[in-house]
């Protein structure tokens, strides 16, 4: 089974050994996406813009490999305090509107460049199997 790198400038560049994203036939899986803006590489704002910046990004890297957020059948949040939580599914609820993904979140104890989210997903993009 042939793998695809999936890269683009409209998300962060990865910050060590890893890819965006890799497409295998219809599937796709995203690195953990961190709230990095792409423009500066920087880091900022509450649990509700640092949620819009990771989907933003991980809309741009959907986007690149011919897909889109109507695409995702599993998402995996990673959120540094759950006390946020409330916060962060108002703005992830406001991306998947209709039909969304699995999903699980998950209490984690840091996140890198002290990042208050992190979300995965995978991906079904066009046909192929």
């Amino acid at each position: 089974m042939k793998k695809e790198i999936i890269h683009t400038d409209q998300a962060p560049k990865a910050i060590g050994p890893y890819s965006q994203a890799v497409k295998t036939s219809n599937l796709l899986f995203t690195s953990g996406q961190l709230p990095i803006d792409p423009a500066t590489g920087e880091v900022s704002g509450d649990i509700s813009v640092q949620t819009k910046r990771v989907l933003e990004n991980l809309k741009a890297i959907l986007t690149a490999a011919g897909g889109s957020l109507d695409d995702v059948v599993k998402a995996t949040v990673f959120i540094t305090d759950l006390s946020n939580f409330s916060a962060m599914n108002n703005v992830y609820s406001s991306y998947f509107k209709a039909l969304p993904p699995a999903r699980s979140t998950v209490e984690v104890s840091g996140l890198a460049k002290n990042s208050l989210v992190e979300i995965e997903v995978v991906a079904q993009i066009g046909g192929g199997g």
